[in-house]
């Protein structure tokens, strides 16, 4: 097992699709679909979709928690999750059908009991073997404070466990600002932040990163850029990305997509160009789908296959 996931704040996520929303009236709803959500537990289900294996571990409870975990097995994904007093939260998604517009009503999570997290961290402290990855992905839930991260992130450290985190506010600044990550996956608003700058435009992108990089907060810097793309940085590349021309259906899952096939490519040994290339295919890919439905595999493989034919070398951030 080279991949661990894990979810602090999991969720089902209940989708369905209504003619036209107005208010006022009694709305008639398609059946409506279930499927587990999550940072993590989507990285796992998209690393399941890559043929790739990951164990996903989350804190679960009550009728919602018992569903997610079934939802995870017909994925055939492999779990553990860690019993709690508060039930597992629900998110709900409506697509309009007269304009396409998609709705997404997203739940507070429960809190996680100071004795919850320890059971958290007791679960991933017994793994064994060890992996090579620990993705740490989503929102926090009330009750965890970003300590709680960075001493995880220390405790992965001491093991030469490489640490992904793909979170955002203060839980993202506290975490980087601490360091010892492996890979981080930052928006350009977000890179801002870290580096303490007014505003980036994209020519400074790299050498912001670099500042991470150099300051040890991280190894790699993935800096997503919406729909232009993504640019890869290390200290002593910057690849930039573009994201192929797709028709756009939902971008729920996109985000963690790309997530999925960067550590994919760097768990299976690929050199960076594939890492970032196979990150931008599978989140495009997922941008294709409607609702809260990840990526399809042949169409990965498709933007992939067309990325390396058109993008065979590094290219440089469009200023």
């Amino acid at each position: 097992m080279k991949i661990v996931t894990l979810t602090l704040n999991p969720t089902v996520d209940k989708s369905t699709s209504v003619d036209k929303i107005v208010p006022d009236h009694k709305l008639r709803c398609a059946a409506p679909k279930f499927e587990p959500g999550g940072g993590g537990i989507n990285v796992s289900r998209a690393l399941r979709r890559l043929g790739g294996n990951s164990l996903a571990v989350f804190p679960s409870s009550g009728p919602t928690g018992s569903l997610l975990e079934f939802l995870l097995t017909e994925e055939g994904i492999e779990q553990h999750s860690i019993a709690t007093e508060s039930w597992t939260r629900e998110n709900f998604i409506v697509v309009d059908s007269s304009s396409s517009q998609q709705y997404r009503f997203g739940m507070p999570g429960p809190e996680l009991t100071a004795a919850e997290q320890s059971r958290v961290l007791d679960a991933l402290r017994t793994i064994s073997p060890l992996p090579e990855f620990l993705v740490i992905s989503g929102s926090l839930p009330p009750g965890v404070e970003p300590d709680f991260l960075i001493n995880l992130v220390r405790a992965a450290n001491q093991l030469s466990v490489k640490v992904v985190l793909d979170s955002s506010g203060p839980a993202l600044q506290q975490v980087v600002k601490a360091g010892g990550l492996y890979l981080i996956k930052p928006n350009i608003g977000e890179l801002c932040r870290l580096v303490g700058a007014a505003e980036l435009d994209s020519a400074c992108v790299a050498e912001a990163a670099r500042e991470l990089i150099g300051d040890g907060k991280c190894e790699l810097v993935a800096v997503s850029m919406g729909p232009q793309g993504a640019v890869l940085i290390s200290p002593d590349l910057a690849d930039f990305v573009p994201a192929p021309a797709v028709r756009k259906r939902s971008t729920v899952g996109a985000g963690d997509s790309m997530v999925a096939g960067m550590v994919y490519a760097l768990a299976a040994g690929q050199p960076l160009r594939e890492v970032i290339r196979l990150g931008v295919a599978c989140g495009t890919a997922a941008t294709m789908n409607p609702g809260t439905e990840l990526f399809r595999k042949p169409d990965v493989d498709k933007l992939y296959n067309w990325l390396l034919q058109t993008m065979p070398r590094e290219s440089a951030v469009p200023g």
